[in-house]
Order: structure tokens, then sequence, then C-alpha cells
């Protein structure tokens, strides 16, 4: 009886060629081009192989995950298709090169003045984006008010020494370090520059931060001693400028960019918060502060806009009660908003590092340099 070869047979090459015509959206380049596709086999009409993420925050990863596993299934004779996930994090080398520091990237979170909600931010977006997956330190590098600890319910709490490195505390995910971990309560730090400089470098050299994808660093309000010893003591990948919507804060916003652009630290964009209140017996929506003051600067100085954070009380009541929203909150619109905003954060440093590899990326993801 004759043998009849099977038209319908799948190759690798055939798998490997289908996914090199899918796009990453923000990169602009296939899936193959930039390396992110392994592991491929074929088992008869079932097809598995693996895509290896920029981050494990990746905003658009169901988007990426249904293209592929559309184009693998056009191909004759696939029936199933088995998508696996992995993240391989960009790493900026200058971290471990200047000062042996085993993260990945480093973010500031800044802001031009105070009261905008900047460490509530932060605290949010570091523990959102552990959530995700990702390997997540959070440096309060506000030594006079120092509140990190509180927001993240650890605040008392001492670190441990071990092998003469202090180890950071742990809450939900995030290693933590604060000024507030090693003084009393009510006990005010009143330091000169050099001091400050000092505590920063320490918090970066003594601290055993372990392996990290991201280290977010909560900054004090303003353009200061911190910021400056800051940019000195560590290569940032990038900074992030916390504001509210009303007109008087855009000044404050303006100086927070400049600043970055002067200490030549790349802008991945601005966070609107306390943007908007929803009643929640009506629905209405109340913009109270004004409206529109983050995007407005936010084109005027040619950096990304990440989203607004609307008002909510729960957002206060996790700060002072230990309970981040991203937590106790998640589906709500403000820690909806929040999670969207640290997927987004993650997938703009994904973006500057292949851009500055030579990858051209979407126009709307734009980054200062």
């Amino acid at each position: 009886m004759p043998i009849f070869e099977n038209k319908d047979k799948v190759e690798e090459s055939q798998v490997l060629e289908t996914l090199g015509t899918v796009i990453e959206p923000e990169l602009h380049r296939d899936l193959v081009t930039l390396d992110m596709v392994s592991d491929v086999q074929v088992d008869g009409s079932e097809i598995d192989f693996k895509i290896t993420l920029t981050t494990p925050a990746c905003p658009l990863r169901n988007q990426i995950e249904d293209e592929a596993r559309a184009a693998v299934m056009a191909i004759p004779g696939v029936e199933t298709v088995n998508v696996h996930f992995d993240a391989n994090v960009p790493q900026d080398n200058r971290l471990f090169d200047q000062v042996q520091l085993k993260a990945r990237n480093a973010v500031a979170v800044a802001s031009g003045k105070g009261g905008v909600g900047k460490s509530t931010v932060a605290a949010n977006l570091a523990v959102s984006i552990a959530r995700d997956g990702a390997k997540v330190g959070l440096l309060d590098a506000d030594i006079y008010g120092p509140n990190i600890p509180l927001m993240l319910g650890v605040a008392g709490q001492r670190p441990r020494v071990m092998n003469e490195k202090i180890m950071p505390v742990e809450a939900y995910g995030v290693k933590v370090m604060s000024m507030a971990f090693l003084v009393e309560e009510d006990q005010p730090v009143i330091w000169r520059g050099p001091m400050l400089h000092g505590a920063i470098r320490q918090f970066l050299t003594d601290v055993d931060w372990g392996e990290l994808d991201y280290l977010i660093v909560d900054l004090p309000p303003g353009t200061g001693d911190a910021q400056l010893s800051l940019a000195q003591s560590l290569p940032l990948t990038g900074g992030v400028v916390v504001t509210t919507p009303q007109d008087v804060a855009l000044a404050d916003v303006v100086k927070g960019i400049g600043m970055f652009k002067q200490l030549k630290v790349p802008v991945l964009g601005v966070i609107e918060n306390m943007s908007y209140f929803i009643a929640p017996d009506t629905g209405n929506r109340y913009e109270i502060f004004g409206h529109g003051g983050g995007e407005k600067v936010s084109e005027r100085m040619g950096v990304p806009f990440l989203g607004k954070i609307p008002i909510d009380p729960t957002v206060c009541e996790g700060g002072d009660t230990g309970k981040p929203i991203v937590v106790e909150a998640p589906d709500s619109p403000a820690g909806e908003s929040l999670r969207s905003i640290g997927q987004s954060l993650a997938a703009k440093i994904s973006v500057l590092h292949m851009t500055r590899e030579g990858f051209s990326a979407s126009p709307d993801l734009k980054i200062m340099q």
C-alpha cells in the first residue's frame, strides 16, 4: 500500500516564519527579530512556544498572545496552540558598574511640590509591579519626612543586619528601606546636606537589596539636596513626575522635568493624581481641582502622559492603615488606574532600553532623554 506524504505536516521553521509577522505593538518590530520567541515544539497538530516579554508587567500581553496564537493557528494542519510566557527585564548595567547594585533599573518618583500624593503613588506603583511578577525594591529617599513604611503597614519595624549588610523590610512582595526604620517615630531628622548625601549613599551600598528588576525611589518634593545626592550616587534609568490637575501646579511640574533633564535623567512620564471624583451615589464625575493640567504640561514639555488617578477616600485610608489600594481594592477606578500606570511605566522602561539598542519605538511612547 503506497505511503502518501502528509502535506499538512507543520515544521518548526514555518512557526518561526509565521511569528515573524507578529509585531510587538510598542517596539514596532516582529517577535522573532526582537528574539522574544523560543522553545518552539511541534507535536503533530499541536504547537507550543514561549514568548519572553521585556517585563512581567507588560500591559499588552493579552494582545501579543492573541495575535501570536491567531497567526500560528492559520498554518495549515495546526489545531492547537499553547503559548507560554516568560520575562527578561532589560538591564541598566551602570547600576552594577558604578554602585554594585544588583538592580536592572532604578526609577525616581518626584514632584515639584508637596501635597500631590507622590509617596502614595510611589508605594502603589511598587506594589502593583511586584504583584505582576517583578522583583521590586522601594527606597524612601525622603529623609526628613519618611512615610513609606506607614503606607505599607511596616511602620515601627527594624531591619535586621546580616553579614554586615542591612536587610530591607518586606511588604506586599516589595523590599523596603527608609530612614523611618532607623529613628524613633517622633524623632526629627535635622541634618545638613552632606549628612543627607551620606545616608542616601548608605541606603544604596550598605543595604542588601538582592536582585531586583526595578528599584523605585520615592524622592522628597521639590528640587534640592536629596535629588542631587541621588543623581550623584545612583545612575537613574528614568524619572517620573507626579502632579495634580490645577494650573497652579504646572510650574512645579516644569521644574521637576527640568531637574531631571539637567541631571541627564530620561523623563519616563507625568502622572496626574487627584484627577477627578466620582460620586458613589450618583456616579457623576466632578473635576474638583480643574481639568487636564497633567496632559497639558506633558504635551508642552514633550514627555509621555502616564495616566490619571481619581480621588478615592480608600486611597487615603489605605495610606493610613498600611493597605495600598492596588491590594485592598484593585478593581476600583483608582486601583485600576494605578495598576495600568504601573504597567505603562514598566513598558516605557523597556522601550527606553530598546531604543538605546537601535530599535525604533512607537511615537506615542516618546521619552525625553
